[in-house]
């Protein structure tokens, strides 16, 4: 059976677009980059930007992508917020941790996590 997540995919209608959200909106750094593929570091994980046959955005939901914030979630909404990003709520609380929503530039569910204080 399955023992680790080798990649991720996003599907992306404008490859130039989405590589610039991943790499200057978040800061992953891209390891690889062509017209229909893009892949980028994501703390050890594969993301990998893969382009669609087709040109319609997301708007359906669908799997989600958690990004760890690299300080506080509230630093992270700032950031992001001031960098463009398109902002789905605010942060909310859980009994399993803090989330805030949004997208990239084509339509995929994103999300910053914060585990629960101990």
């Amino acid at each position: 059976m399955a023992k680790q997540v080798a990649a991720v995919w996003v599907p992306v209608t404008d490859m130039k677009r989405a590589t610039a959200f991943y790499r200057d909106v978040l800061g992953l750094a891209v390891t690889m980059e062509s017209d229909d593929w893009t892949e980028l570091d994501a703390g050890g994980l594969t993301i990998g930007l893969n382009g669609r046959e087709t040109a319609e955005t997301a708007d359906h939901g669908g799997a989600v992508i958690s990004f760890h914030p690299e300080t506080s979630i509230e630093q992270a909404l700032d950031d992001l917020e001031q960098r463009g990003g398109h902002v789905q709520g605010d942060i909310s609380e859980h009994s399993w941790g803090r989330i805030f929503p949004f997208r990239d530039t084509e339509g995929n569910d994103l999300q910053f996590y914060t585990p629960p204080a101990s």
